[in-house]
């Protein structure tokens, strides 16, 4: 017999914000599947409310997984290192969307009275998560990088709690907020983490690949990285010498390489897989890699320390806040990474790569370091906050 539906445990209501890229939505999308298994073994269920723009990678994200998802208005901030810069007419125009957003943000928090808000950052975490403060609702504020993102910055006086992915966060944060601060780490994709090497083999068919030499995973991200492609293919012959390479280079940059690679050697090209982009065989990639060369963007680093993989880090100089440099230097500082700077060559990535490649121990060495930073159970942790922060 069906128990009453009014003794049945009331549904857990979270309304998650953030978005635009990857780094904002993939955190907070792992936490919701972790606290929805965390609520389930307990017999409850879990109503989320996703709160994003119409044009960030949220928006079809959340759908995809059967997440409701509402949208408000925002501003996008242009920085400028000079402050005066910034008062730009597109600055202005979008800092007036602010308000109305908080106003859509705050009736739809008022309507769906969530038992806790998450906020991952990124702008449309700023009106959602002023609404939240206005409702009384209790906030958390994830942060994926070493330094608080400007989102966050701007909310974490509206925080109940601060989960931040490292402990290098907590001297940085504002004295008046680290009380509220603890470290979680940043959500991994369980997935990720479940990878096998031979599998990979058999997916990607590298018949010609030597396993007696260490595999090198090179990735610029989904569209892949025309800087990271052209040291690479400036520096093939040299690294298929003394390696096999899995290059994930973007779909606009696969003829062009294959054509450069056309005159390779048999030997070296069997060495040699070229991809426009990997998908769900990344958990298997990662796992025969022994080294990685990609950007340090901040779900980057988490993947990559949470399995202890060496690697060398070409930093996006773009990324807001120079983000990404702050995040390499991070784990170079421990011995954990090697991060080139500035203008990267084929002879500085050679430099860098070469005693990795030929030296088994300090591979060793720089994955031990790197699992040190790693923090698999990132996405338990942030769920734990969660319903600390629920409960008062």
């Amino acid at each position: 017999m069906n128990e009453p539906a009014s003794r049945l445990p009331r549904a857990f209501r979270l309304s998650v914000t953030g978005g635009g890229t990857g780094g904002h939505t993939y955190p907070a999308l792992t936490a919701v599947r972790a606290l929805q298994a965390r609520l389930a073994a307990d017999g409850r269920a879990l109503d989320v409310l996703w709160i994003g723009t119409p044009d960030g990678l949220e928006a079809r994200v959340a759908p995809a997984e059967g997440i409701p998802f509402k949208t408000v208005a925002t501003g996008k901030i242009r920085r400028a290192a000079n402050p005066l810069k910034m008062v730009s007419p597109a600055n202005v125009k979008d800092m007036a969307r602010v308000p109305l957003g908080i106003a859509q943000a705050r009736k739809i928090i008022s309507e769906f009275r969530p038992d806790v808000v998450l906020a991952t950052g990124g702008y449309v975490a700023v009106p959602a998560g002023l609404a939240t403060r206005m409702c009384r609702r209790p906030l958390v504020l994830h942060e994926q990088t070493v330094r608080l993102g400007l989102a966050n910055r701007k909310l974490a006086g509206s925080a109940a709690r601060i989960a931040v992915s490292s402990k290098s966060t907590l001297p940085l944060l504002p004295e008046s907020v680290r009380s509220s601060a603890v470290v979680t780490g940043n959500p991994v994709r369980p997935e990720v983490l479940t990878g096998h090497a031979d599998k990979a083999v058999a997916t990607l068919g590298v018949t010609g690949f030597d396993r007696r030499l260490p595999t090198l995973y090179v990735t610029g991200g989904a569209q892949g990285a025309q800087q990271i492609n052209d040291v690479i293919r400036d520096a093939l012959p040299w690294l298929l010498e003394r390696a096999n390479v899995v290059h994930q280079c973007g779909p606009a940059n696969v003829e062009a390489l294959r054509g450069h690679t056309a005159a390779l050697p048999a030997e070296l090209a069997g060495r040699y897989y070229l991809t426009p982009f990997v998908g769900p065989e990344l958990p298997d990639v990662l796992a025969l890699a022994d080294i990685v060369v990609s950007r340090s963007g901040a779900g980057t680093l988490a993947e990559l320390t949470a399995l202890g993989k060496p690697a060398v880090f070409v930093p996006l100089a773009s990324s807001a806040g120079n983000e990404q440099a702050h995040n390499a230097r991070h784990l170079e500082e421990t011995g954990a990474a090697v991060a080139l700077l500035g203008n990267v060559t084929a002879e500085r990535l050679q430099d860098a790569l070469g005693p990795l490649l030929t030296d088994p121990a300090r591979r060793a060495a720089m994955a031990e370091r790197a699992r040190e930073h790693g923090r698999p159970d990132a996405a338990d942790r942030l769920v734990d906050v969660l319903l600390s922060a629920a409960s008062g």
